[in-house]
């Protein structure tokens, strides 16, 4: 068994649950603890049975709730060292045994689960997207807050069944929105984050190369995209994909998905 469900995902905040038989995990806490619990009770999962904290990045929409949901329930948290200095608020109030660091590209394991974090090009310390392993069977793999596609990252996503997918921005939209020119200008660099049509063409890719059946788009702006624009961008480049059968939805920025099961 491997099952995920996004509980927030988007730049107001973000915070993603994987389980199997033996281990329950977070992905990032950037809501407040007391929503993040009620997120989780409300897909029948009782934060206090969370074995651990995976941190892709210190941007405050990925770790709010970090300190606070690690103390009240002793949850180790995981991250690499620069991310740990990088976010020296949060840090501080965790309990020492609960501070655990991991390198880019090489595995550790939560109980059942192996864990496989690999670099992000984004405009953080040292970010990570994840690849979540199951008996070496099934995998998942969380990707946002990535400022280009590269052969290196489609390496690391070639293997999985699912994808939670950076769909961020629409090119057009961004242009128009109401962002000063410097954001912008951030968003849309190498280091800032995916566009939805980019994000099209990568399952585009991964649904022809590798075993890929569903994918979730995620960290959609919310002043700069459209769920449904995001959705209907990717649907047109699999369009072009013969005997394409992704299974394409688009994560909820305030409330729980419904859960993907391996």
């Amino acid at each position: 068994m491997l099952n995920f469900c996004s509980l927030f995902s988007g730049s107001s905040g973000n915070s993603l649950y994987v389980e199997s038989e033996n281990a329950k995990i977070l992905v990032d806490a950037g809501m407040s603890c007391k929503k993040i619990e009620e997120a989780l009770k409300s897909i029948e999962t009782d934060p206090s049975s969370i074995n651990a904290i995976l941190v892709t990045h210190e941007h405050s929409d990925h770790i709010k709730g970090i300190s606070t949901i690690s103390k009240k329930f002793d949850i180790p948290v995981f991250a690499t060292k620069e991310t740990f200095e990088a976010m020296p608020t949060q840090t501080e109030k965790l309990s020492e045994k609960n501070i655990n660091y991991f390198k880019p590209e090489e595995k550790f394991c939560i109980n059942d689960l192996e864990i496989l974090p690999f670099s992000i090009p984004h405009d953080a310390a040292n970010p990570c997207g994840f690849n979540i392993i199951k008996d070496d069977k099934h995998q998942i793999s969380i990707a946002t807050d990535i400022g280009h596609m590269s052969n290196y990252i489609l390496k690391y996503l070639e293997g999985s069944e699912f994808i939670l997918l950076e769909s961020n921005y629409d090119t057009e939209v961004l242009k128009c929105c109401s962002y000063p020119f410097r954001l912008k200008s951030r968003i849309a660099s190498n280091t800032g984050h995916l566009s939805n049509t980019i994000a099209g063409k990568t399952i585009s890719y991964l649904s022809k190369n590798s075993n890929l059946h569903t994918a979730m788009l995620g960290h959609l702006s919310k002043e700069s995209n459209f769920p449904e624009l995001a959705y209907q961008t990717v649907v047109d480049e699999l369009i072009s994909c013969p005997n394409n059968s992704i299974n394409l939805s688009v994560a909820n920025r305030e409330h729980p998905s419904k859960f993907i099961k391996l």
